[in-house]
């Protein structure tokens, strides 16, 4: 800790002779959990496929989404006989979701297996923990400055050590290294914003896609613009795009990718239809997959917020949410009966509780501090 303080001390004196800024910010978590997915190691990253490889892949893994899709239609069909069973028939119908349920997840798992092997991904294996509790710290350095032809620049550096979970995921994600991890260096002018971090930048179409080294933003005329690039010319995604336009309470963005098979792309439109209801729909095509429309609709009223959508392959959301102060809660389920819920409430003093559970028996909670 006497290191770490007096490098703090050198970093803030040096700031001061280059007039630039540098904030030092803290953080800590604590907690427990139990049943959440654990991130064991790869099982090693699969050379991407091309030619008639590619071909067969891509033809794979669109039967294997076919299946998929009728496994999941017979497993709701399942669940709604079994929800209507009457006395003599209960046993069967159990039976029957039992057998379909088991069907789906068969069909779930090849279809994922297929995806991997089209888009050439590492494969990652998922398995429940135990019971357990986590705690980590870590310090972050954001430092800023400007030129003198009025350009601005900035980068981070943080460093984090214990072990953490990803509560938006209900994923444990085991030991931080303690290493000092650098972040995203930026410069930004008229001519719009340069950001490098290697490996570091998602994919702007897809975040399952290979993360960009470099990205160029800028606006021209009323159209955002926004390209990254990754600079291992060998990746199949290695340039994605993304590009928003506004006009009339109207929001489109779209988004592509360079993708095993072909070009991955999504168009996305909001409009806020007043002061409290949003409407969306998207179109997104996948590179060798069909492609997918979904509409959806978002309120909040009186710190009660409702979201749905649905779309064409049979899936749907719904979520709720209520705020009051400094406390919140939100209950969200899925086509597949998949549901999480959380709370979190502020305690002062830069300290919040969080918590939450889903339908398969996971849980966390715990205090996250501020410094």
């Amino acid at each position: 800790m006497k290191k770490l303080l007096i490098a703090s001390t050198a970093l803030v004196a040096t700031a001061g002779m280059a007039s630039a800024d540098i904030t030092i910010t803290g953080t800590a978590n604590a907690g427990i959990y139990s049943g959440l997915d654990s991130k064991a190691a790869s099982n090693g990253t699969i050379a991407a496929p091309t030619g008639a490889v590619l071909t067969a892949a891509t033809t794979a893994a669109t039967t294997a989404a076919a299946t998929e899709s009728d496994a999941l239609a017979a497993l709701r069909t399942a669940r709604t006989n079994y929800s209507h069973a009457t006395t003599g028939s209960t046993d069967a119908l159990a039976t029957a979701l039992a057998t379909a349920q088991a069907a789906y997840d068969v069909a779930f798992a090849a279809s994922a297996a297929a995806d991997i092997a089209r888009d050439g991904k590492a494969a990652v294996a998922m398995t429940p923990t135990g019971d357990g509790i986590y705690s980590n710290a870590g310090v972050a350095f954001a430092m800023s400055g400007a030129t003198d032809n009025g350009i601005s620049f900035s980068a981070s550096v943080d460093v984090m050590a214990g072990n953490k979970v990803d509560q938006g995921d209900f994923e444990y994600d085991g030991d931080d290294d303690g290493a000092m991890d650098l972040g995203a260096v930026t410069m930004s002018g008229t001519f719009g914003t340069l950001t490098f971090d290697n490996g570091g930048i998602e994919n702007l179409y897809s975040d399952g896609l290979t993360n960009a080294d470099v990205s160029y933003a800028t606006t021209v005329g009323a159209v955002s613009l926004t390209i990254a690039h990754d600079t291992a010319a060998a990746t199949a995604s290695a340039n994605s795009v993304s590009a928003g336009y506004s006009a009339s309470g109207m929001d489109f963005t779209l988004t592509a990718s360079q993708a095993t098979g072909g070009t991955s792309n999504s168009l996305a439109v909001s409009y806020a239809l007043n002061d409290t209801v949003t409407l969306t729909g998207e179109t997104d095509q996948a590179a060798g997959a069909e492609s997918v429309q979904t509409i959806g609709a978002s309120t909040t009223l009186n710190g009660v917020s409702v979201s749905v959508s649905s779309a064409n392959n049979s899936t749907w959301d719904v979520d709720l949410g209520y705020t009051a102060g400094g406390f919140a809660l939100t209950y969200g389920v899925d086509e597949t009966d998949g549901w999480t819920a959380t709370a979190t409430s502020a305690l002062g003093g830069g300290a919040t509780f969080a918590a939450g559970v889903d339908s398969n028996d996971s849980m966390y909670a715990g205090v996250s501090f501020a410094f």
